[in-house]
């Protein structure tokens, strides 16, 4: 399988960056290939101005080279993989400008006007893996995994795409200063989950 992994935090060295290094590498063993889009890296312009607005009388309307080459990318993979923290429990700013330029009108939704066949997102699964700082129970007890999982599943259904999941590694932000060793644990053991996501991707 051909896996578009779309890695979203403005640092590189960031625990999101050694979190899809290691997704990778399990994607990797497991015989995949994959690509690796870092927005932020690659500079990617979260905002839409009105050349990438949708247009509900033209599915056919052209859009920004920027916009087309991202569309042209997705084409080229059987899935994508979202790499993500979350931010005041939702997507980061960045990419949900993704998802606003990209999955756009005549591309991931609407209408065909000759055929009137309904245009869905060109891949077969999606992946959300979310970094969230607090912890789990606190997460679960407020219900945050129910709605946002929901919210997720439910992009992810709109555009067409049946087969997705949500996956979260909690703590991320956790310190433990008298006791290294626990920290070390705490770390090596999130790194080992999203080895196993890679490894387990089908």
């Amino acid at each position: 399988m051909k896996i578009l992994v779309v890695v979203t935090h403005p640092r590189q060295d960031s625990l999101t960056g050694s979190i899809t290094k290691q997704l990778t590498q399990g994607l990797s063993e497991a015989g995949h290939e994959y690509e690796v889009a870092d927005l932020y890296a690659e500079g990617f312009n979260p905002l839409v101005f009105p050349p990438d607005e949708p247009d509900w009388e033209n599915t056919n309307k052209v859009y920004t080279a920027e916009t087309m080459r991202e569309m042209e990318r997705i084409r080229n993979h059987d899935a994508i993989i979202f790499v993500f923290p979350l931010w005041w429990f939702g997507v980061p700013a960045m990419l949900k400008g993704y998802i606003d330029r990209i999955w756009n009108n005549g591309f991931a939704y609407g209408k065909d006007e000759v055929s009137n066949e309904r245009f869905e997102l060109p891949v077969q699964k999606i992946s959300w893996i979310s970094l969230v700082g607090g912890t789990q129970p606190h997460f679960e007890k407020h219900e945050h995994d129910v709605t946002i999982t929901r919210h997720l599943n439910y992009l992810a259904d709109y555009v067409g795409v049946k087969d997705s999941a949500v996956h979260y590694l909690y703590e991320t932000i956790a310190k433990f200063p008298d006791d290294p060793e626990k920290e070390n644990h705490h770390y090596d053991a999130l790194l080992a989950e999203a080895y196993r996501l890679g490894l387990q991707f089908e």
